[in-house]
This record gives structure tokens, sequence and C-alpha cells, in this order.
């Protein structure tokens, strides 16, 4: 563990946690009880990790960051639970991530995160990899984030929604309907709004499989046909890939409904 003497004088670190090799961390800083932290960990100075986080290697934890805080919820009844931070994860300044309650036991924030400044992840939302979430960003509890999905500043998630992998969501953006993958959201209330091509060719996707989430979201979203109907359609006429399955998948797993197409008003 890697403290100077100066920082050993003004940090709180408890004698039963655990840290691993080569952290530093920064003065005025508080570490409870039943926390690990792994090796080469960045741990800045002002941050407060209590009990029940277990955080990956590589991390970096900036100043007013608060890991592992008592979940803001009316149930919680002072159960040992987690939260959970993988590895290579970023969390900025003033992030708070709370634990989570005996419904899940457990808050998870996955490897190769962002998590940019006044961000909060509410009690047992389960983040993937590669997710990143802009600067403040909300939400709520019960949330599941798939990887590579990109949240913008100030979007507001309610409880028990889901957004998919490689998602987009545009910023001051109201979500009250989960996100299907490959998509990209906006407007109010929360719509369609195509699909996250530039993102997907990043990561390696080629045209033909693009061009294939393209078409199934056509069927879903810009034809006439209700939900029921258009995933008919596409089970039907549509070449097995993984990428269909996936988003077939997500939304008959959608309990609380998905995003609509978009809405426009009509002039007469």
């Amino acid at each position: 563990m890697k403290i100077t003497d100066s920082q050993q004088k003004l940090a709180h670190i408890h004698p039963e946690a655990k840290i691993g090799q080569n952290v530093s961390i920064g003065p005025f800083t508080y570490i409870d009880r039943d926390v690990e932290i792994g090796d080469n960990c960045w741990i800045g100075p002002n941050a407060t990790i209590f009990a029940g986080a277990r955080i990956g290697e590589n991390c970096k934890i900036y100043p007013g960051a608060v890991i592992a805080g008592t979940p803001q919820d009316l149930k919680y009844k002072g159960e040992e639970t987690l939260t959970f931070i993988g590895n290579n994860t970023t969390i900025r300044e003033y992030v708070t991530v709370n634990k989570g309650t005996s419904y899940a036991n457990k808050t998870v924030v996955g490897d190769n995160c962002l998590l940019m400044a006044y961000v909060h992840v509410a009690h047992d939302c389960i983040l993937g990899n590669n997710v990143i979430l802009a600067n403040n960003v909300n939400l709520a509890g019960h949330v599941e984030i798939d990887d590579f999905a990109i949240l913008e500043g100030l979007v507001a998630v309610q409880q028990f929604l889901k957004i998919g992998a490689h998602s987009f969501i545009a910023g001051n953006t109201m979500v009250r309907k989960s996100v299907p993958p490959f998509a990209k959201a906006a407007r109010e209330p929360i719509s369609y709004a195509g699909v996250n091509s530039v993102g997907l060719l990043r990561r390696g996707y080629t045209e033909e499989q693009v061009k294939q989430i393209q078409d199934i979201y056509r069927t879903l979203y810009i034809k006439t046909n209700n939900t029921s109907q258009a995933l008919l359609e596409i089970e039907t006429n549509m070449d097995v890939t993984k990428e269909r399955d996936q988003i077939l998948d997500f939304i008959r797993g959608a309990d609380r409904g998905i995003m609509r197409g978009l809405r426009t008003s009509k002039t007469k």
C-alpha cells in the first residue's frame, strides 16, 4: 500500500480494510471497515468509501466521491449489502454510488466505465462494462445498463428500466421507458432517434451488421406495425443473427415497455 506519512495522518483508513499493492490514498479520505481496494488504484483526497465497497484494480476515484453509501430507500433496514466497482473504472468528482438493498444485495459498476462528475447511481443498479455516464446523470434504483451504453449529461432514468448495449441517450432526456440495444434516444417524451451507427462502426461492427440493425428498427419504429406485429415480422423475415436476437430478447423482456417511435405534431 503506497501511503506517505503525511497522508496516513490525514486520511482515515480502518485497520480491517483490505488495500492492494501500489494504492495511492489522498489526505482527508475516509475508508471504512469491510472495504476491499485492488492493486494500482488512485483514491484522491476527500473521497469517502463506506463498508461494503469492493473496488477492482487500476481504478481512479476523485475528490468528493462517495462509494457504498446508504441507499436512499425506505425499505432499507440496515442489512449488509455490497457495492462493486470493476477494474479500470474512473469515478469523477462528487459521484455517489449507493450500496444495494435486500432486493438484489448489491449495486454493480462494471469494468472500464467512466462516471463523470455529479453522477448518481442508486441502490441495486447494475452497469455493464465500458459504460459512460456524463455529468449529472441520475439513475433511480434497480436500473440496468448494458455494455458500451452512453448517457449524455443531465439524463435521468426512472427505476426498474433497462438500457440496451451500445445505445446512446442524448443529453437532458427523461428516460421513462426502456431503450433497446444499438438505438439512439432523445426528445421529450423519449423517442427513437435512429441507430447508433457511428458508435457501432467504431467498435468493429460491419456495415452489413449495421444495415440489418437499421432494417430491424425501421420495421419496429417506422412502419405502421404495432410492437407484436413488428416482432413477428422481424423474426419471420430477417436473417438470424446475434444482433437480431439480442434486440428481440430485450424487447420481450422489457416489462415496463420500450420507448416509442418519433412523435411528430400534425399541422392543419
